[in-house]
């Protein structure tokens, strides 16, 4: 954590919050992330041990709090506090101020289709889901050549539980969703709407009419619709 030795709100702000990678698990904190293997899966490229110590750093500087839960697989949750939440009201300008100054087309770097689907199976709205058990099977193109092992997945959702498998998981498919990646990520981050995917950007959601009349009310198409906080 850096000191900059000024006695200015700012700089107290940024002692806490600057460090690489703090404001993206703050982010993931207020969007309903609270384990510790999910925020990782979120943030692909930090160290469990550097993740663990911002969580650490969090946690003294009064943002973060862990909790135990009931036993179980995931027994511990990090959850903000007051002080935490409050956080939301600096990311949703930071969030505005990056779509106009710093959020053009998605660069190579950005064409991640795990994170991209582990956004899909973290934020989409639980209360619309189906209560039974719907399979969506996502087809990506224009995959980068390092991350090509993985053009197919799977979300398996509910309104119980979601879940994102890396291969065929063996039941009967009701959508087929068929993409561009970066097509899709200007979709999922507000950039295009649903409507012009389908339309002017090739994107293809195939099933029962019923499921892909419904399939966009699941997922919302931007980061600050998919939850009420970002």
């Amino acid at each position: 954590m850096s000191k900059y030795g000024q006695f200015c709100p700012i700089a107290k702000s940024l002692e806490i919050l600057g460090d690489r990678w703090t404001l993206l698990i703050i982010r993931d904190l207020l969007t309903g992330t609270t384990h510790f293997n999910d925020l990782e899966r979120g943030l692909p490229g930090i160290s469990r041990a550097l993740l663990a110590r911002r969580l650490r750093q969090l946690q003294q500087a009064g943002i973060v709090e862990k909790r135990q839960n009931a036993a179980g697989r995931q027994s511990t949750a990090y959850q903000l506090t007051q002080a935490g939440q409050e956080l939301l009201s600096v990311l949703m300008p930071l969030r505005a101020w990056g779509e106009t100054w710093a959020f053009g087309e998605p660069t190579p770097e950005d064409l991640d289709p795990m994170l991209l689907m582990w956004w899909l199976r973290s934020r989409a709205h639980a209360d619309l889901l189906p209560g039974q058990r719907r399979v969506a099977q996502f087809d990506f193109a224009g995959v980068p050549a390092l991350k090509r092992q993985r053009v197919s997945f799977w979300l398996i959702l509910a309104a119980d539980e979601n879940t994102l498998c890396l291969t065929d998981p063996g039941f009967n498919i009701d959508l087929l969703v068929s993409a561009d990646l970066a097509v899709f990520l200007k979709l999922n981050a507000g950039r295009i709407t649903y409507p012009e995917a389908l339309d002017d950007y090739g994107v293809r959601v195939e099933g029962a009419p019923d499921l892909t009349r419904a399939f966009p009310i699941w997922f919302g198409w931007s980061a600050a619709a998919m939850t009420p906080m970002l």
